[in-house]
């Protein structure tokens, strides 16, 4: 389904701590208001030695809205702010440069912001022509400096590979795997640090990837103690064969984003020369295409985490400029459905599960009753479990191969999270993208070139720039 060591430093240890801020990923409180005219900054301020971008896959502005209601303390009377939103700097337009559709995908987008060239939907640093085009990650590595990319999805996935990899289709994951090790630069591997999932293109059918990383001195891990542990400054580590779970449907021993975010900070800035890391919360949009609200805020929680701790890291790292920001959005979110003025965010915070992890327990042949009852945290009508009945017997009828089965699947899935969806007043219009600007966030030097409305390519042109003046 498509939808589907010890830390070696006192400064990492710190970074680690801040994951913890909101307790679990459905924990209410405030987020940290230290503004940032209260920083004390010395060093560089014009431009950046090292640069943090960060990708909120799907993202959409009505995301940002929502997750400030849901983060919000029940118990003040104001709605306080989310980590992101003292550094609002903007937004972005999003469209690409497609013959048959305006409303980008997350090649497109990736490639944009990646290059600074705008390309037809699933095109990985591509043109139009499918001509290779560089990336900034790549100019990073010109200059001498060490890199990273850091995702919830496999590795392979369209924006992590749009800094590292050139393909003419998104689908070409095999290829990607196999660009990602083969592709040097100064006689160096081009990416430092990968960490995500993905395992399955970098095992045997795919040339024992993994082996030759490993070969070539990369700690290779598949679990997060083993992750906190690795001595190496050059890592690759792959915590699943496809996307790695949900926050709040994972095992204790996968790392979450603001973990993996924190060993590479701390493996990347060994380098006197700075780095470039790209972060993605890549799965805040493969829980809005399939409309899943508990997925959504559970992985916006990881993705605030990170972004937290990227700005803390900044503080204390004045030379360090963060980005935040969407290649597009998903699902055309609503907070607020029906004639009712309401949007509720604390049905969604006793969910124990996400409906995409009961969608493919249920799939799977679990008890129905026993997964609705361990994911939901209020009680299902009896009218809502005869619906998941229903639909889960008419995809028992299909095989994956089927071209209903896909559509089947969501028919289940949207059955099963109805309670969720009506009970929290959440409104949804696709399973798809929409193609409205989505905001930016930036905060170090650079960061107020992003200020106003701005091209989803100025994101790689003003890092092109950064980079130059290096020269």
């Amino acid at each position: 389904m498509k939808f589907q060591r010890k830390i070696g430093t006192t400064l990492a240890a710190s970074l680690l701590l801040t994951t913890t801020a909101m307790g679990t990923a459905f924990a209410s409180g405030t987020p940290d208001s230290q503004a940032s005219s209260n920083v004390s900054v010395t060093g560089n301020t014009k431009n950046p030695k090292n640069i943090i971008f960060m990708v909120g896959d799907g993202m959409g502005p009505s995301y940002n809205s929502a997750y400030r209601h849901f983060a919000d303390n029940p118990d003040t009377q104001e709605i306080e702010e989310t980590a992101f939103d003292q550094y609002l700097k903007g937004q972005q337009k999003t469209d690409p440069k497609d013959a048959k559709e305006n409303v980008t995908d997350s090649a497109a987008g990736a490639t944009a912001f990646s290059t600074g060239v705008k390309t037809y939907n699933g095109a990985i640093s591509v043109d139009t022509n499918k001509k290779k085009v560089k990336s900034v990650l790549e100019q990073a590595k010109e200059n001498g400096k060490s890199t990273g990319l850091v995702a919830t999805s496999e590795i392979t996935d369209a924006t992590p590979a749009a800094y590292a990899a050139h393909v003419d289709s998104r689908d070409k994951k095999d290829e990607i795997a196999q660009q990602f090790y083969n592709q040097k630069i100064n006689g160096q591997h081009t990416v430092d640090v990968l960490l995500g999932g993905g395992d399955k293109y970098f095992g045997e059918s795919n040339g024992n990837l993994k082996q030759k990383f490993a070969k070539d001195g990369y700690d290779v891990v598949d679990n997060k103690n083993a992750l906190l542990n690795s001595q190496s400054d050059q890592v690759l580590g792959l915590f699943s064969e496809e996307n790695m779970p949900l926050q709040i449907d994972a095992p204790n021993d996968d790392p979450k984003l603001a973990e993996m975010q924190s060993v590479a900070l701390q493996k990347l800035e060994q380098n006197d020369k700075g780095f470039f890391l790209m972060v993605e919360g890549s799965s805040i949009d493969k829980s809005g295409h399939p409309n899943d609200i508990t997925g959504v805020m559970s992985e916006m929680s990881g993705f605030e985490d990170a972004f937290k701790q990227a700005t803390n890291y900044a503080k204390s790292h004045p030379d360090t400029l963060v980005v935040a920001t969407a290649d597009h959005s998903t699902g055309g979110l609503t907070i607020g459905k029906g004639e009712d003025y309401l949007w509720d965010p604390k049905p969604i915070h006793q969910m124990k599960h996400s409906g995409s992890y009961m969608t493919t327990q249920i799939a799977e042949g679990k008890d129905i009753q026993t997964v609705i009852q361990e994911g939901y945290g209020f009680d299902v009508d009896n009218n809502t479990i005869k619906s998941i009945e229903k639909q889960a017997k008419k995809l028992s009828k299909l095989s994956e191969d089927d071209d209903a089965y896909e559509k089947q699947y969501q028919a289940l899935q949207d059955a099963i999270q109805k309670p969720i969806n009506d009970k929290s007043h959440t409104g949804w219009t696709t399973t798809g993208h929409t193609g409205e600007d989505v905001n930016s966030y930036a905060f170090g030097p650079g960061s107020d070139n992003y200020r106003g409305v701005i091209e989803n390519t100025d994101n790689a042109n003003f890092i092109f720039n950064f980079l130059q003046s290096e020269k």
